[in-house]
């Protein structure tokens, strides 16, 4: 992984870094609240040694007697006594810890407490009582009858501030370490992650170019004909764009024909489809849309016309191709749609009608798009393939599995079958600073939000029965157009044929 993935995979995945963070620093601040403060007091003192006719410092006694000493301080011959003198209950935290002052005679007395007063009134008992047991540790001073004093040198204060928990410290470390631990799920997260989410992806899985990347619409309304309702969104300039790859692509072909399809259901083949053709028809190309998705035919339900007739229809000499091809809108697209359901779709496509059909079509229009089922359920897109110029596969950002892109590919390489390229759909929207050009009073949107999480059951079926309202819709805003258009056009030679006038 470059350090350019793992930026990418960490501006992607950031919610977990972030979520992973307060959470830890979250546990972290009511485990600190948990924590019984601990106070910390200190004292220093001064130890001498002295007899009725001299007095010397413990400082000249052996080594070994005053380390001992010293260590007495945390036994219960010491504490024990003090938590008496203090009227503390037996089992009371008092930490004790004495030290040295470097080679001089002072000693260090630190008292830790969960209790401040007590902390400070054990820090300056602790070394009275220390004092008082020295000389049962100490031979020399057995034998030389002294007794030992404690003189205090600074007196034990009474502390204002817990010493622990160290809230600033504790929260700094959760926020460090749920830092780290959020990179690390994101990490993983990327690693275990088999959905198709950017072109690199599908450039990693193939050497078939990614011929247009189509940004998500707002409640993943797949089935909107956005090329008509937001001619100038992100969405219709990204069909514009795979128009015009596909141009250079079919020149390698010469067959000016492509069907389209998918790995599975639900990847916005058929949405793709529409608008593409709908964008080859405004460049004044002759277009015609072929439904072949005889088992779950929908482009009739999303354009709004009569389904009940069509490809089956001619297949089975019913009627001519010409009686069943619609034009839709006016425009130079037009519509094949599929027909009946008939029972045996793949058999109908293969045979030998469907191949003087083709012929025929290709003849007539200048360029066919062919609308396939997906290529992992069914057979039928390699069927069709081998009439068209090249099958464009759509993959659906977020949606599609890497693995099923794979066995898709290797169906496609069993048969022989010519992958054109790839589209991108429902892929992350760019910044609104990347479609400023178009802000506009054209511009009617911006780059959408996320797409919805993922497509309930049922959801296919409910959005198919909206599309009538999106046909309409997408017509009424064509017609609007054309009309305006006229508008302007019939006043600017009306103002022309004024200047012209003697």
């Amino acid at each position: 992984m470059t350090v350019r993935d793992l930026l990418s995979s960490l501006m992607q995945r950031w919610r977990i870094v972030v979520a992973t963070m307060l959470v830890v620093i979250a546990a972290t601040a009511w485990l600190t609240l948990q924590i019984r403060p601990v106070y910390q007091s200190h004292s220093q003192v001064y130890l001498l040694a002295n007899n009725q006719s001299e007095s010397a410092n413990v400082y000249n006694m052996p080594a070994a007697e005053l380390e001992t000493i010293i260590r007495v301080v945390t036994s219960p011959i010491v504490l024990d006594p003090v938590r008496e003198e203090l009227g503390l209950e037996p089992g009371t935290m008092l930490d004790v810890s004495a030290t040295r002052f470097g080679d001089t005679p002072l000693l260090d007395v630190t008292v830790r407490a969960h209790d401040a007063q007590v902390a400070a009134q054990a820090a300056t008992a602790v070394p009275q009582q220390l004092a008082a047991v020295a000389r049962d540790f100490s031979p020399m001073l057995q034998l030389s009858g002294t007794a030992v004093s404690a003189q205090v040198v600074e007196p034990a204060a009474v502390p204002s501030a817990p010493v622990e928990p160290d809230v600033t410290r504790n929260l700094a470390l959760a926020a460090l370490a749920g830092l780290m631990l959020g990179i690390g799920f994101a990490l993983a997260r990327q690693a275990l992650d088999q959905r198709v989410r950017e072109t690199r992806d599908l450039e990693a899985l193939s050497d078939r170019p990614v011929l247009a990347s189509i940004p998500v619409r707002r409640n993943d309304d797949a089935h909107a004909i956005y090329l008509e309702l937001d001619p100038f969104g992100p969405q219709a300039e990204a069909v514009r764009q795979l128009r015009t790859n596909m141009m250079f692509v079919d020149v390698t072909t010469g067959k000016h024909s492509f069907v389209i399809s998918s790995t599975l259901p639900g990847e916005g083949k058929t949405t793709t489809a529409i608008n593409l053709a709908l964008a080859m028809s405004d460049a004044g190309t002759k277009v015609l849309l072929i439904d072949a998705d005889l088992r779950h035919p929908s482009i009739a339900t999303n354009l709004g016309l009569e389904g009940a007739v069509g490809l089956t229809t001619v297949l089975l000499g019913d009627a001519d191709v010409e009686d069943v091809t619609q034009r839709w809108g006016g425009t130079n697209l037009h519509v094949l749609t599929a027909g009946e359901v008939p029972p045996n779709p793949s058999e109908l496509l293969g045979s030998t009608k469907m191949h003087a059909l083709f012929e025929e079509l290709t003849e007539k229009y200048d360029f066919i798009l062919v609308d396939a089922p997906p290529v992992l359920p069914v057979t039928d897109a390699m069927v069709i393939e081998k009439l068209t110029g090249g099958l464009l596969m759509v993959v659906a950002s977020g949606e599609t599995r890497k693995r099923h892109v794979q066995e898709a590919l290797r169906v496609l390489s069993t048969t022989e079958s010519h992958v054109a390229g790839f589209v991108l759909t429902k892929a992350p929207a760019k910044p609104a600073a990347y479609y400023s050009y178009y802000s506009g009073e054209h511009a009617s949107t911006k780059p959408d939000g996320p797409r919805s999480k993922s497509r309930r059951p049922g959801a296919r079926d409910r959005r198919m029965a909206k599309a009538q309202p999106h046909a309409s819709a997408a017509a009424k805003a064509r017609a609007q157009r054309t009309s305006d258009s006229g508008e302007v056009d019939l006043r600017s030679r009306l103002n022309v044929g004024r200047h012209e006038a003697p």
